[in-house]
């Protein structure tokens, strides 16, 4: 197992690659999309919350990311000595159509087989996706990790519908006419995943890039009145057996399974890491189930963190993990604080685990 750091975009600098490394990690997982464009209700932080506005902007729906900026971007990674495990999320603005089955969908996934190309090509293996109309909403800010903490959670159901022009909480297009978002159904939703996959994994089998799939952030079966697909612990397999390969896995985020109303935490730990499924895992601490729950800092919350670590362990798991999320600590440097206590358990147990 390798301990991690997952960076936004604004976070890829020398400062924060040199505090991962001075924090232990030895790989990074980046974000390229812009969570925090244009969105006053939602400013750079631990992580995006925002409103029923959604996060802000899109990016670029004409510009995808090239093999040269990607290249560019792991040299710089590989000279503060960490290595780039994977990009997690597509920017809305090159596959809504995709999401949402409209006009530009089969020219938006040529488009998406051509970023898996460049990640291939640049030597990136993993390409992390939350395949889901909604994306991650209805969450709040709050003191709620020990010591009044600043952290995420959920008070309630959102089903606020979606505006048009929004997908994946993130507006795509600012001249969308009034109105909203029908809702699909989930089979509908299912069938959408189903063409993703066929038309990406050979794709990625060619380019020796693993899709690695999020599970619904939060898990709800449905958010904003749209359908969810993994959003229990048994729809991960749902979505392995649409597609069968090596390149068709999970990233894993323990988080969200622990919020999940069904199954047990540790029995899917096991059941998907000896499959040898994982592409990477996402590790923090929660406490309570969805439409009501408080993360918590990494060592409080109702998930045995070493317990976890001890299954992968024992299943011979031997990618990266990182803390997706940390609370807010009180001092100069926030987000820094809590990321490096979060960083330091996680180095600890993992030893511990190993022994």
């Amino acid at each position: 197992m390798k301990l991690g750091l997952g960076l936004y975009r604004h976070q890829l600098d020398r400062d924060h690659f040199a505090f991962a490394r001075q924090c232990g990690c030895t790989h990074l997982v980046v974000h390229l999309v812009d969570y925090f464009k244009s969105a006053p209700r939602n400013q750079p932080g631990d992580q995006p919350v925002g409103d029923d506005a959604g996060w802000g902007l899109a990016g670029d729906p004409n510009q995808l990311w090239t093999y040269a900026e990607l290249a560019a971007l792991k040299r710089e990674i590989n000279a503060a000595g960490l290595e780039l495990e994977a990009i997690e999320n597509f920017d809305p603005a090159h596959w809504h159509d995709v999401l949402l089955d409209g006009p530009q969908k089969a020219a938006q996934l040529e488009n998406l087989k051509t970023l898996i190309r460049n990640l291939g090509q640049a030597g990136i293996p993993i390409m992390g996706y939350n395949f889901s109309l909604a994306g991650v909403g209805g969450r709040v800010k709050g003191p709620f990790a020990r010591g009044g903490a600043e952290a995420v959670g959920m008070d309630g159901p959102c089903d606020q519908p979606m505006p048009n022009g929004m997908v994946w909480n993130m507006i795509y297009d600012r001249h969308a006419p009034p109105g909203w978002v029908p809702s699909a159904t989930p089979e509908q939703l299912w069938q959408r995943l189903q063409d993703f996959l066929d038309a990406l994994v050979p794709v990625a089998e060619a380019a020796g890039v693993t899709l690695a799939a999020h599970p619904d952030d939060p898990p709800m079966p449905t958010l904003r009145g749209q359908p969810r697909l993994v959003y229990q612990p048994r729809l991960y397999q749902k979505l392995l057996d649409l597609k069968p390969s090596p390149r068709n896995a999970l990233e894993f985020c323990v988080g969200t399974l622990a919020e999940m109303t069904e199954g047990d935490l540790y029995d899917a730990v096991d059941h998907y890491s000896r499959q040898g499924r994982l592409a990477y895992v996402h590790l923090r601490n929660v406490r309570g189930k969805v439409p009501h729950y408080r993360e918590t800092f990494i060592d409080e919350g109702d998930v045995d963190v070493l317990r976890v670590l001890r299954i992968l362990r024992k299943n011979n798991f031997s990618g990266v993990i990182i803390p997706d999320h940390a609370p807010q600590m009180t001092c100069a440097a926030p987000w820094h604080a809590g990321m490096a206590y979060a960083l330091g358990y996680l180095r600890s147990a993992m030893t511990v685990a190993s022994r």
